[in-house]
Formats: structure tokens, C-alpha cells, sequence
């Protein structure tokens, strides 16, 4: 395959070419372990504080110490659910949305099975959570509540101030984790300015490597270390760090700030284009989502009484790449949760496409999915389906 279209932005992204030149030297000539006191060890010291500030920076942090550098995602979300819960052993209350990714969803049920009373709130059609149900959901024994800053199928976004408000309104001691992965280099975030105890980010979402990732701990939160052993990162997270990759997430933090007025300008625009290209071309498609706030690199589209993984498969024959819904989830023939949340019919959810743009997208490359998918959905597999003849005639009745 010569030509990729690449449109799965939100399962990972590209290393920027200047993050990786960034990282470079510290492989083989700067290599020595921060935590030594020598020189050598000093100055990559130096550069991972120096990371730890740029993190800072895009999040709005008060503090360096606020940001504590991880493997990823997923290893946020575990630190700060179970470093809280576990300080916090006689609240056996928590709150989560049922549309979550699966790293906490699956630790939320795991935690059902050893004690844990869960109130997974729901969304309405859009894929917006109702505020009055957080609002009566928070009790004095809701020891935390955990949600997504933006959906990573839909990039639907929740209104994460206001439910910070209501949260420490109901309950001030409730703590409060916001999984940012797929906000952070996309919207503006500014933890200051926002009830937020904890908020994890990922350095592969951003243009960073895979394996990195940082969690925001709000100054006097505490949550018992996921990983115990050696001091590093202020006590809170032992083993020597990654130091390569956390130079490619301080700058990638860098380049997302400067880049946030060309996602909403430039990368929304080309995701306008695509949608609207899309329904004009294929009538039997809808944005699932598309009223609602979203991150604006992020489309979901149905095209109705078709399989998604059969989309997937004729889109990669011809170099364009896209999913389904979660990276973690792929393979799963089972619908997508956030879309069942959604109420989405039955006969579009199975067909759904997530397309997720970044800053490397270009106008060429949604020219020519614009070109090549209305013919793949129509000609190549609409035929095949069963329900063809069925929309057809229906097609006809309406004109």
C-alpha cells in the first residue's frame, strides 16, 4: 500500500518529527539516570523538570509538583481511582458516566465485584450527560467521581466546570478525576480554574511516543502511589523515569499550545468538510453527536443497515484509516457502549465510522475520502446487504 489517509487520530497520533529530534540525544549521548547526583544525571534532571513544566503550562497547573509523569492513560485513570479509594476505605460510593473508555469502565466494574456501589450516569441522545442526575447522584458517602473530558468516539465534550461545581457543592470531600485524553491539545484546559482534584492526559494522543503520560494531582490531594518503591516523582510514583518519552511530552504539551487556535480553526474546518461531504453523498449516513460541544478533530458517522468492520475493511484496501469506535474495543463485535447509551437505532450502530483528525490532516486527504467512500458505501456494499432493495423502494415512496 503506497497512499495512507490517515484518520484514526484519536486511537494514536504521529510522533511530530520535531519532538522525536527533540528526544534524540537523550538515547545515546544524554543518558544518564536523572536521579543521580553527578553532573551527567543533573543535566537530564534538568530536562525532565523542565518537561515537567511545559505539562504544567498546558494544563493550567499551579505547581510543577502537581504533575506527576506515567506510562499513559490508562495508568492515570488507575492511579488516581484506586490511590483515592484507597485512602477513603469506609466511602464505598462512586460515580462514573456509562460512556466512558473501557480503562475505567473496567476498573469500575472490577471495583463493583469487591464492595463498590457504582451510579453510571447516563446521556441523551447527543451523547450529553443530564447535570440534575450528578447533582442528585452525590451523596455523603460518594467517595469520587470520575469522567471523561471529551467522549473518544463521539468528541462530544462534558461540561466539566459546572459538574466540578455541583460535585463539591453536594460534597466537598468527594474528589473528583477527569480522564482528559482526548481533550488535552484540542480545547484550552486550565485545572486552576476548575474543581478538579485529578486530571490524566496521554502523550501518544498529542504527538508524543506511546508510553507516556502525566497526571495532574491538585495541591493536598492524596492517594496512595500506584507503584511503590523509589522517591522519584515526589514520592508518588516509583521506577526511574522514561526520560526520553517525557521530553516528547513536554514538548508535544508545547507544540499543543501553540497549535489549539489551528485545531479549532483549520482541523475543524476539514472535519465540517467531511461530514457535510459525507451526508450529501450518501443519504442513508448520520453524525452521531453532531449537535452537541465536541473537540473539533472528531466525527462519528452511521451509515444505516451496514457493518462498520465491512466499512473498515474496504476503506483500508484503498490506504484510508479509520475505526470503529475505541482502539481498545477493536475486534469486539458487540456494538459500541457509547452509542447504545446514545439510543442510537440499532440498524446505524453497528455501522458506525469514527474519523479523527490532527494538525497533519490535509484538505487533499478528506478530498479524497470524499471521492472514494460514497462509492464503497453505495456501489460496493449497500448492494450486497439484504436491506438494499427494502431502502430503495422506500427511497422512491419519499420522492
Amino acid at each position: 500500500m503506497n497512499k495512507v489517509i490517515y484518520l484514526d487520530n484519536n486511537a494514536t497520533t504521529k510522533v511530530d518529527e520535531r519532538i522525536f529530534e527533540e528526544m534524540k540525544p537523550y538515547f545515546c549521548e544524554k543518558y544518564g539516570n536523572p536521579s543521580s547526583i553527578h553532573a551527567f544525571g543533573g543535566e537530564v534532571s534538568h530536562a525532565v523538570k523542565k518537561a515537567r513544566n511545559q505539562v504544567k503550562e498546558m494544563l493550567g497547573a499551579e505547581n510543577e509538583r502537581e504533575i506527576i509523569f506515567t506510562a499513559g492513560g490508562s495508568e492515570s485513570a488507575n492511579m488516581a481511582i484506586k490511590g483515592v479509594l484507597d485512602l477513603n476505605k469506609d466511602k464505598k460510593h462512586i460515580i462514573t458516566s456509562k460512556v466512558e473508555h473501557p480503562c475505567v469502565l473496567n476498573l469500575y466494574k472490577w471495583l463493583e465485584k469487591r464492595g463498590y456501589r457504582v451510579t453510571y450516569l447516563g446521556v441523551n441522545s447527543e451523547g450529553e450527560l443530564d447535570l440534575n442526575e450528578l447533582r442528585e447522584s452525590v451523596t455523603e458517602d460518594t467517595a469520587l467521581v470520575s469522567v471523561m473530558y471529551a467522549n473518544n468516539e463521539t468528541g462530544v465534550i462534558f461540561p466539566i466546570e459546572q459538574m466540578g461545581e455541583i460535585i463539591k457543592s453536594k460534597n466537598k470531600n468527594t474528589k473528583f478525576f477527569v480522564d482528559a485524553v482526548q481533550a488535552a491539545g484540542k480545547i484550552p484546559i486550565n485545572v486552576s480554574d476548575m474543581q478538579i482534584d485529578m486530571l490524566g492526559i496521554s502523550g501518544h494522543k498529542i504527538h508524543a511516543p506511546k508510553g507516556v503520560g502525566a497526571l495532574y494531582i491538585k495541591k493536598g490531594t492524596m492517594l496512595t502511589p500506584l507503584v511503590m518503591g523509589g522517591h522519584q516523582e515526589f514520592g508518588k510514583r516509583a521506577g526511574t523515569e522514561n526520560v526520553t518519552s517525557i521530553i516528547g511530552l513536554g514538548m508535544a504539551a508545547d507544540l499543543a499550545v501553540d497549535a489549539l487556535k489551528e485545531e479549532n480553526t483549520t482541523v475543524k474546518a476539514l472535519r465540517d468538510k467531511l461530514e457535510k461531504g459525507l451526508l450529501e453523498r450518501i443519504y442513508n449516513a448520520r453524525v452521531n453527536g453532531g449537535k452537541a460541544n465536541r473537540v473539533p478533530n472528531t466525527s462519528n458517522i452511521s451509515f444505516e443497515y451496514i457493518e462498520g468492520e465491512l466499512i473498515l475493511l474496504h476503506l483500508s484496501d484503498i490506504g484510508i484509516c479509520a475505526s470503529s469506535g475505541s482502539a481498545c474495543t477493536s475486534g469486539s463485535l458487540e456494538p459500541s457502549h457509547v452509542l447504545k447509551a446514545m439510543g442510537i437505532p440499532f440498524t446505524s450502530m453497528h455501522g458506525s465510522v469514527r474519523w479523527s483528525l490532527s494538525r497533519f490532516t490535509t484538505e487533499e486527504e478528506i478530498n479524497y475520502v470524499l471521492e472514494h467512500v460514497p462509492d464503497i458505501i453505495i456501489n460496493k456494499i449497500n448492494k450486497l446487504s439484504p436491506y438494499q432493495q427494502q431502502l430503495e423502494d422506500l427511497k422512491r415512496q419519499k420522492k
